[in-house]
């Protein structure tokens, strides 16, 4: 075939290629990433298509096929590091802005996988899979550090070495860290009035973060370490909280140390051991008024979530002859630390205070057979139990077809769930209620791809899909307190279609243009979902302008109105970005200068509960220019 094809790991737990995968899959390369000036995981991520990014001044929401609720804190989302599951054990949540631990210069590869894959992995793989897969010591050439300036009073910077040794010992270590002063003067209309410096929050928008990576592989072993912690001001005054003050702010930190072992047995066998301990801190400082009920002007609440947990997986796969491959695996997970609370610092007064344990065990078993030549059937089935509310059996089945070489047909099935977490079940501070009693939502989805190879350096994809959620958990207001609490809500149908035509020439010359039409309907309330967008569209340009060693690439992404939660809707946009790379023309250097939102848009996004404002407007145009260089 005189056409390249990418490889996923994620979509199967082996390396295969995109056309036998059995999912729709989108693959980002590091060298994508470098010549567009991504920033973050969610910079990668909003130019995939059929994905959105929210951000509401605090933290980036990712949104799929149309359906990405605010303040949701990605939690139908599987986010993984080379197969390391970052959801935390409190709220679910995986974190892809500034918060996401890890540098965007140790990406490999992004696999983008989308539909549910609970075959493979437990609970958030609901709507898709993202698999961050990173650099080894091999490719960063010893040492390596990496400096930037940004608007808003930003700053970045990264060491790292790496090296492979003769006796096959495989090193990488790098720190990083960042610092923003972050828009001086933010207005927002809700709190535009004289007690609230006619809605101006000042000098409350920073942000800071500290990164740390380890990955160590000798012989069968793989040992990795990540750790993030990042601080955030919040402007946007949530829950209730003073405007215009700069002590409202949360602190994430996420780490964890993953050990696998990784080996082939013999006629056929492969065997995979994956021992793991995570962590996961969310600590929020919101500053409140009791002055109108007498009490003092300013008080320090404190709320956190903890949450420490370990588990282990095996996984066994037997190739028997060329034409089927079978997987089968058990994992166990335990949260032996969940705890929540909340309470005011001085004078102290606890609100809420919870402290838990669960578990969860997992078999599951993956068949990959050949029919034919040019037909695969893959088949999937895994069943988990949690000790919170029992088990749960989910499927998924792909048959894939290749009439000819350059031409593929998925028919995709696939059912998943995603489980009540601690903070749906249990948080029970002020202002809410608990509701131990949720059942998991559960989607079955249906997909029809079609993957078309042409001219040598074309790839075409188109897909049509539909997705029925069930037992929907979201929150809602009670009309008797005003209390927020969660319930099994209803139902929600996600129909679509998504397009998308890519070239890329051996010159260095790369386009892509992505078209997806998304309709979200509440079957309950027939009312727009909130946030969900009916067209996106995304494309991209990378144009090298000396002989490979400088490239002029653009990217833009379309989001079309969304309904707010006031019933307003935010207006349509359109938000292009430059940026100018060289890798090459400096022995050692990389540089690069970025624009965007080049011409300066005025744009926002749908708040989340909790928030005053029904729309927040995002950043008009800013710059970054970062210089690296490797040392040989």
């Amino acid at each position: 075939m005189s056409v390249e094809i990418d490889s996923v790991y994620g979509a199967s737990g082996f390396k295969q290629k995109v056309t036998e995968a059995p999912a729709s899959v989108t693959i980002v390369t590091s060298d994508e990433i470098q010549k567009h000036g991504y920033r973050t995981l969610a910079d990668i991520l909003r130019n995939v298509r059929g994905f959105y990014v929210t951000y509401d001044r605090n933290y980036s929401y990712l949104g799929v096929r149309g359906y990405g609720p605010p303040g949701d804190y990605n939690s139908r989302i599987a986010v993984l590091i080379d197969g390391h599951r970052l959801n935390d054990s409190i709220y679910g949540a995986a974190l892809i802005g500034t918060e996401f631990p890890l540098d965007v210069d140790l990406i490999d590869r992004v696999e983008v996988i989308r539909g549910p894959n609970s075959s493979l992995y437990v609970a958030s793989a609901f709507l898709g899979v993202i698999n961050v897969i990173t650099k080894r010591g091999r490719d960063m050439q010893k040492v390596s550090v990496a400096g930037e300036v940004a608007s808003y009073g930003t700053y970045q910077g990264r060491v790292s070495y790496g090296n492979k040794f003769k006796n096959g010992l495989e090193l990488l270590f790098s720190g990083s860290f960042y610092d923003s002063h972050g828009q001086d003067r933010l207005f927002f209309q809700e709190f535009n009035n004289l007690a609230n410096n006619n809605g101006i929050a000042v000098n409350a928008d920073d942000e800071e973060f500290h990164q740390l990576f380890a990955n160590a592989s000798w012989n069968h072993f793989t040992l990795q370490g990540v750790f993030g912690s990042r601080e955030k001001g919040i402007p946007t005054a949530p829950f209730g909280t003073v405007f215009n003050v700069t002590g409202t702010r949360t602190v994430d930190a996420r780490g964890y140390l993953d050990l696998q072992y990784d080996r082939k047995l013999g006629h056929g066998w492969n065997l995979t051991n994956r021992s793991y301990y995570d962590q996961f801190n969310n600590d929020g400082t919101y500053v409140y008024d009791f002055s109108a009920s007498g009490g003092p002007s300013r008080v320090l609440n404190k709320n956190f979530a903890h949450g420490k947990w370990w588990g282990d997986e095996v996984a066994v796969s037997k190739q028997i002859l060329e034409g089927q491959r079978l997987s089968v695996g058990f994992e166990f997970r335990d949260n032996f630390e969940e705890n929540q609370g909340n309470y005011n610092l001085q004078p102290f007064l606890q609100y809420f205070s919870d402290y838990r344990t669960s578990n969860t065990f997992s078999i599951y078993a993956q068949d990959e057979i050949h029919l034919r030549k040019n037909l695969v059937l893959n088949l999937g089935l895994r069943y988990d139990h949690y000790s919170t509310f029992g088990g749960t059996t989910n499927p998924r089945a792909a048959l894939i077809y290749g009439p000819g070489e350059k031409t593929t047909f998925k028919f995709l099935y696939g059912q998943s769930f995603r489980a009540p977490n601690n903070f749906e079940l249990f948080y029970a501070a002020p202002g809410n209620e608990a509701d131990p009693l949720l059942r998991p939502e559960t989607v079955k989805t249906m997909e029809l791809a079609w993957e078309q190879y042409f001219a040598n350096h074309f790839r075409m994809t188109l897909s049509g899909f539909y997705y029925p959620i069930r037992s929907l958990i979201s929150e809602q207001l009670d009309s008797a307190n005003g209390n927020a609490f969660f319930t099994n809500a209803g139902s929600l149908n996600l129909r679509g279609l998504d397009f998308e035509l890519k070239r890329r020439l051996p010159g260095g010359l790369e386009g892509t243009v992505s078209y997806s039409f998304q309709n979200a309907t509440n079957l309950s309330t027939r009312i727009p979902v909130t946030n969900s967008p009916k067209h996106l569209a995304q494309a991209s340009l990378s144009v090298p302008l000396i002989q490979q060693k400088l490239f002029a690439s653009m990217d833009l992404q379309y989001v079309s109105k969304r309904a707010t939660l006031t019933g307003q809707s935010t207006a349509g946009y359109a938000v292009p970005n430059v940026t100018l790379f060289s890798g090459k023309i400096l022995s050692g250097w990389e540089l690069s200068a970025s624009l965007y939102n080049i011409f300066k848009h005025a744009y926002a996004d749908p708040g989340g509960q909790g928030l005053a404002e029904s729309v927040l407007v995002q950043n008009g145009r800013s710059f970054r220019l970062k210089v690296g260089y490797r040392f040989r």
